[in-house]
């Protein structure tokens, strides 16, 4: 009897296109959702990794451009009023407050520093936003997916129980098929879950460390404008 249970649990494809085949529609549906959280989640991952890369190169690129010496006019005049890079786009939010806060008489009108930091901090909170559109995702996934994997854990058990009481059968080649087919959607859920929740660590620390990178060149740039205001 054990050597045709044995011969009959070595007949069952386990493959995973098979486990999957064989599990319940609620199983199936559970581990599609667990499929495609984890493709979108490595989209977000891919995603973030390049625009973090170029924001950091350009921010750098800027930073030399910034203080190689050249007069801040010109610099402006050369990367326009609406530039593509971030650094950019906080240096130009901060130099066309300063334009517009200058009279007619050549002075300038008064809190003219708080209206130019409130500039770029607009502009800081609107390329942060950018920065981390997406990473929410990465941490719904990371905290989500083992409860969704887990919960078409018990519901495959649950069946392959029933299909144990209604055959009256404990044989291996009963058990195990059911058994394996709830334990892959286990599997899935942390195949999804790690993965998002290294990489939203990651991700979350090198964005922060970016948007740190735009607010001291603020700080920087709006001390070099209140000298010149002082003056």
């Amino acid at each position: 009897m054990e050597t045709e249970t044995l011969a009959l649990a070595q007949e069952i494809d386990f493959s995973m296109w098979a486990l999957f085949a064989r599990a319940t529609l609620t199983v199936k549906l559970v581990m599609i959702m667990l499929i495609v959280a984890s493709f979108w989640s490595w989209s977000i991952i891919v995603q973030k990794t390049i625009s973090y890369r170029r924001a950091q190169r350009e921010a750098d690129q800027f930073d030399r451009a910034f203080w190689s010496g050249e007069p801040l006019d010109e610099l402006f005049d050369e990367i326009g009023a609406d530039p593509t890079g971030s650094s950019q786009k906080v240096f130009a939010a901060g130099m066309i407050e300063w334009r517009r806060s200058h009279r007619a008489d050549g002075g300038m009108i008064s809190n003219a520093q708080a209206r130019i930091d409130r500039s770029m901090d607009v502009a800081i909170a609107k390329e942060a936003a950018n920065l981390q559109r997406g990473l929410p995702v990465l941490a719904s996934v990371g905290s989500v997916a083992p409860f969704v994997g887990l919960f078409g854990t018990v519901w495959g058990i649950m069946h392959a129980f029933i299909n144990i009481a209604e055959q009256q059968n404990t044989n291996l080649a009963v058990v195990a098929p059911g058994i394996a087919e709830a334990l892959l959607a286990t599997g899935l859920g942390l195949l999804a879950a790690i993965p998002a929740v290294i990489f939203y660590n990651k991700l979350s620390a090198d964005s922060d460390r970016i948007i740190a990178g735009y607010e001291a060149f603020a700080d920087e740039f709006a001390t070099i404008l209140s000298r010149q205001l002082d003056s």
